[in-house]
């Protein structure tokens, strides 16, 4: 237990240095050396909208030891209804001192700001709940009327909104857990984007690819899907900020009389001089990542690697691998083609390709 905590705390460590620096060698400097300590400090807004808040709740405390000192020049249901909106007026001044305290003197002080912002928005709902809460009691119902009502309502609301309420707690769960954020490229289900929002109900993504379109463009369209897929869905993230990068294939199918040396040289060198530095580095990073987690270092080629394997057509095909951003698989694949149909198709004595009548 303590061997599997200390590798999670290693590789919470690495992906909060990936979100600084793309440099394999500064990723792992910065996961070695000691994190630099949060500085709390207040800002002025926040002074001020206490000192505020607390002057006003102040102030309607004093009104409600004058009323009920001296409210006699007042009548009797006109004296409760006034001491029932100051009441209810210096419980929310109150709740809204206490919780601007909590927000900059507890959440502020939290090192992460992910975490800060995260807990800072789900901690304000929380407040303004509570406050509608109050008005409604002090506007319409005594206090016990409003929780009898109100847990009748939550009761009948929790049968007919159950997909609503189950969305509103797997956005918390997002918020916390971060399965996915804004900008990540997702494919959830039969889903297929870019995250562009996460909102208290839904989530929605801007498409790429699609049923009109095989390659990793827009398609134009946007997803809308509810937040409460992610507890039954399995999310795949392809922008893990310590890694954001996948495994791409390009093959061709050639015949058996071909010089199998010369086409998987050429192809090797096509892409190491488009990506080949790229990608060394940033399977060093790859690598690093498994040696600080149980899995087992797989074996992994920092440079692309020309695989053959038989067609079932008959032919050969020769598979080159390589490493790419998600984002620019698509281009980065064409111009990959297009350079390698050239060097190939310049010796068609060494490299012989399935004839249009033979196919």
């Amino acid at each position: 237990m303590e061997k599997h905590a200390k590798e999670q705390e290693n590789l919470s460590r690495l992906e909060r240095a990936a979100q600084q620096t793309a440099d394999p060698k500064s990723i792992q400097q910065k996961a070695e050396k000691p994190e630099e300590k949060f500085r709390f400090s207040f800002r002025k807004e926040d002074i001020w909208w206490m000192v505020g808040s607390a002057a006003v709740a102040l102030l309607l405390f004093g009104l409600q030891a004058l009323i009920n000192w001296r409210g006699e020049w007042l009548d009797a249901p006109l004296r409760a209804r006034v001491l029932n909106y100051v009441e209810g007026g210096l419980l929310i001044f109150v709740m809204l001192t206490v919780a601007k305290a909590i927000e900059v003197l507890l959440i502020g002080r939290i090192p992460n700001r992910v975490s800060r912002f995260n807990l800072k928005r789900i901690f304000r709902l929380v407040v303004v709940v509570a406050i509608v809460f109050v008005a409604i009691s002090v506007l319409f119902v005594n206090w016990y009327g409003a929780v009898v009502s109100l847990g009748l309502i939550s009761l009948i609301l929790g049968f007919a909104l159950q997909m609503p309420i189950s969305s509103f707690i797997a956005w918390i769960y997002i918020l916390v857990r971060a399965p996915y954020r804004v900008g990540d490229r997702i494919r959830i289900g039969d889903a297929h984007g870019d995250v562009i929002d996460v909102s208290y109900l839904d989530t929605t993504l801007w498409e790429f690819g699609g049923e009109h379109l095989w390659t990793d463009h827009p398609s134009g369209r946007v997803i809308k899907f509810p937040n409460a897929t992610v507890f039954d869905t399995p999310v795949f993230n392809y922008s893990w900020p310590l890694f954001p990068y996948v495994w791409n294939e390009i093959k061709f199918q050639l015949a058996y009389e071909s010089d199998l040396e010369f086409v998987a040289k050429t192809m090797n060198e096509v892409v190491d001089e488009h990506i080949g530095n790229i990608m060394s580095q940033k399977v060093k990073v790859y690598k690093s990542i498994l040696s600080k987690t149980p899995v087992d270092e797989l074996e992994v080629k920092e440079h692309p690697v020309v695989h053959f394997r038989v067609s079932e057509n008959t032919w050969l095909e020769a598979i080159v691998r390589y490493l790419v951003p998600p984002k620019e698989a698509g281009r980065t694949k064409t111009r990959l083609i297009k350079e390698m149909l050239a060097r190939l198709n310049a010796k068609p004595e060494r490299v012989l390709f399935p004839k249009s009548n033979l196919r």
